[in-house]
C-alpha cells in the first residue's frame, strides 16, 4: 500500500491550489470582460451555452485519453499548459473566433485534467486513503478559488478586466 511522504502531499496541495487559481480566470470574468470590449449579451451568451455543451462533450473523450496516456503527470502539465494558452488567448484575441477557440481550448483542457490529479492522488496514497485525499484535495481547490476570485476581482477593478487573463 502506498504512503505518501509529506513532500508529496504539500506538492499536491500546491498544486490543486493553484489549478483552481487558473480555472477561476474564467466564468464571470470572461462576461464582465467580453461586455467592457463592447461584445452584446447574445454574443456572450452563445459562446458561454457552447463552451458549456463544449465542456459536457469532451469529458468522455477526456476521460479516454488519459486512460490511454501512459504519463499521467505529463497529461496534467498538457492541460494546464492549455489553460494558460486559452487565458492568453482571451487576452490579446477578444474577437469572436479567438474568444470561441479560447474557450473550446479552456473546456477541453479542464475535462483533461481532472482525471489525471485523480490518478496522481490514487497513485500517491493508494486505495485505502483516497477518499480523505479526494476530500483534501476539494479543500485546496475551494481555498484556491476563493483566493483567486479575490485577487483576480481586485485585479480586474484597479487594473483592468483584461489583465484578469494575464494573471491567469
Amino acid at each position: 500500500m502506498p504512503s505518501a511522504s509529506p513532500k508529496s502531499e504539500r506538492g499536491l496541495d500546491w498544486f490543486t491550489f493553484l489549478v483552481a487559481d487558473i480555472q477561476t480566470g474564467f466564468g464571470p470574468f470572461l462576461a464582465i470582460y467580453l461586455t467592457t470590449q463592447k461584445w452584446n449579451q447574445a454574443d456572450i451568451g452563445l459562446i458561454l451555452a457552447v463552451g458549456s455543451l463544449a465542456g459536457l462533450l469532451s469529458q468522455l473523450p477526456g476521460g479516454w485519453l488519459v486512460d490511454a496516456a501512459p504519463s499521467k503527470r505529463r497529461v496534467a502539465i498538457i492541460a494546464v499548459a492549455g489553460i494558460g494558452l486559452s487565458a492568453l488567448l482571451i487576452a490579446v484575441a477578444p474577437n469572436f473566433i479567438g474568444i470561441l477557440s479560447a474557450k473550446l481550448l479552456h473546456v477541453a483542457s479542464s475535462s483533461i485534467l481532472g482525471p489525471p490529479v485523480r490518478a496522481i492522488t490514487l497513485g500517491l496514497v493508494g486505495h485505502a486513503a483516497v477518499g480523505p485525499r479526494l476530500g483534501r484535495n476539494a479543500r485546496f481547490g475551494s481555498i484556491g478559488n476563493g483566493v483567486a476570485a479575490g485577487v483576480m476581482g481586485a485585479i480586474g477593478y484597479m487594473i483592468s478586466p483584461q489583465a484578469v487573463f494575464f494573471v491567469t
